[in-house]
């Protein structure tokens, strides 16, 4: 069997040459139907009173995005890429939050022109049919094939077994939420769209801790230069200069030279931090350029986030969240940078799907690490350190609603295993996309009302548009590869230029050159464990 087809004669290979052009069209269809039902939906508020709890920059934010719309004296909230949303956990109004959530989960199923629907549908016909010509009995046989998981079994018998224990955690972070609610005197039972407002309630009264009070903390130029830049240059010894002379592709993408501790060139980095009506959304790293010897190339690697851009003259304050996205995906731009390999095709993040974010996911590690976490998160108007004791509060409730954050990823994941594991008949027979959906979240026992899948099929970006078809368990299937990784670091002292090195030399520089079980051995000294990640998630015994 081939990946490509090669073994087909004359007619099957006209087959799939349609096939692709057809899969193509219609992945595109769905990403410009996703970004045009996310700017359509995005949330009108006549009443400041409404946005009860946001800061007065992300105020300022939703005036400057309904007068982008001329829509002059009201109240806009632009949607993510998630089903849930950041002002859901500060948002006091309740009804606020259900417009929110509700608009966040009608994307692309409202029967208007940009209804995914069908879209999806075909893609799964065509994905399976394709699958069926290249000798497979799936879409998701045909994706694993060429993965470290090897097959569907493999991936299903994981999910499966971090299932249980999530939606047990999850019922349990339910239960605290509601007698929350009742001990306040409330008549209601807690709905999705409470459930990050009370959280954050909760994590107040358990550990004294307010997330929504640390963005001060978390200037975005303190946290890149500071945090990001400077985990890079302790561990690596890179170093990185700002080349405001080189024109990106977009005023608020911005060109860094980055250099070798030798100071010769390694390549450049491009940071699109900020949402915008024509972008997609989510966050992501490219590759403009790949590094190759063959052709003499250096990388020119992007970073896209979706970041609010802060009204004029306002600095731009991060979430912990989206703190943890910028170390995330600068780890795929250093995957990308520190390729050493003589064929583009290899280069940085060309690796196997389910080993693709183990690099980016080992990298935020650095967020915590203390002399980092020194220098990056300080007051944006006083200078002040994060107090320790705050951090401490920060790592002790570390797995504190990781029931839900497991749970509601582990949900999208198995979406897309079960759409792509159909086969061409089961494929056709589908005909109604919320039904399957439920049914799917059902059978692995994810099926909480309160805790909605963090995709949903109409607006799955990554499997209907992205390149994350049946592959979206590779976060979690990377992560014991990075929780088995980030236990290594700290046996060995941390942030060390002998640690980086190594680590660059034996795995991220490498790419898909090397096999990348075999490259994980020559760095670890073994195969990966499951442990560290049971522990970190909250899901062992």
């Amino acid at each position: 069997m081939s990946h490509a087809g090669a073994g087909l004669d004359d007619d099957q290979k006209a087959v799939l040459t349609d096939l692709n052009q057809r899969l193509s069209m219609l992945t595109t269809t769905f990403e410009k139907n996703l970004l045009a039902d996310t700017n359509d939906l995005a949330v009108v508020f006549d009443d400041v009173a409404e946005l009860d709890g946001l800061t007065e920059g992300e105020i300022s934010a939703a005036v400057q995005n309904a007068a982008d719309r001329g829509l002059d004296g009201r109240y806009v909230l632009t949607l993510t890429l998630f089903t849930g949303h950041p002002y859901l956990s500060t948002l006091t109004n309740r009804e606020s939050r259900r417009r929110l959530l509700a608009a966040s989960r009608a994307r692309g199923s409202r029967g208007n022109e940009h209804d995914n629907r069908e879209v999806l549908r075909e893609i799964v016909r065509l994905r399976a049919e394709r699958a069926a010509l290249l000798g497979y009995s799936s879409h998701a046989a045909y994706v694993t094939s060429d993965e470290t998981a090897g097959s569907p079994e493999a991936v299903h018998d994981l999910l499966r077994r971090l299932a249980v224990p999530a939606a047990a955690n999850a019922r349990r972070e339910q239960e605290a939420l509601q007698e929350l609610i009742d001990a306040e005197g409330a008549s209601f039972p807690v709905e999705a769209h409470d459930w990050a407002f009370y959280t954050e309630r909760v994590r107040q009264a358990r550990y004294d801790l307010d997330r929504t009070a640390l963005r001060p903390f978390f200037e975005a130029e303190r946290v890149l230069r500071d945090g990001v830049f400077r985990a890079a240059t302790q561990l690596y010894g890179i170093t990185f200069a700002e080349r405001a002379d080189l024109p990106a592709y977009h005023p608020d993408a911005r060109v860094f030279e980055v250099s070798n501790a030798d100071g010769s060139a390694l390549g450049l980095f491009v940071l699109d931090l900020y949402t915008r009506d024509t972008k997609r959304g989510g966050a992501w790293m490219n590759s403009i350029v790949s590094q190759s010897r063959l052709r003499g190339t250096h990388p020119i690697v992007v970073n896209n986030l979706n970041v609010p851009k802060p009204a004029p003259g306002q600095p731009t304050l991060l979430t912990l969240d989206e703190v943890t996205t910028l170390f995330h995906e600068f780890g795929h731009a250093l995957h990308g940078l520190f390729a050493t390999v003589t064929y583009p095709h290899f280069a940085g993040t060309n690796v196997f799907r389910d080993f693709v974010e183990f690099p980016s996911q080992v990298n935020e590690m650095w967020i915590y690490w203390p002399e980092i976490l020194a220098a990056y998160a300080r007051h944006v108007d006083t200078d002040e350190l994060l107090p320790a004791e705050v951090v401490a509060k920060l790592r002790e409730s570390e797995t504190f609603n990781q029931g839900f954050a497991t749970s509601e990823y582990l949900a999208a994941a198995w979406i897309d295993q079960a759409w792509h594991s159909l086969s061409v008949e089961q494929a056709q027979a589908v005909d109604d996309v919320a039904a399957f959906e439920a049914e799917a979240l059902a059978d692995i026992g994810l099926d909480n009302p309160v805790v909605p899948t963090r995709y949903s099929s109409t607006y799955f970006a990554h499997v209907f548009s992205g390149g994350y078809s049946a592959g979206y368990y590779s976060y979690i299937w990377s992560e014991v590869l990075d929780a088995d990784t980030v236990e290594w670091f700290h046996e060995n002292g941390g942030l060390t230029r002998d640690n980086g090195d190594r680590f660059r030399e034996r795995l991220l520089g490498v790419g898909g050159s090397k096999d990348p079980l075999a490259a994980y051995r020559d760095f670890r000294g073994r195969d990966a464990e499951i442990e560290p990640l049971l522990k970190r998630r909250g899901l062992a015994d």
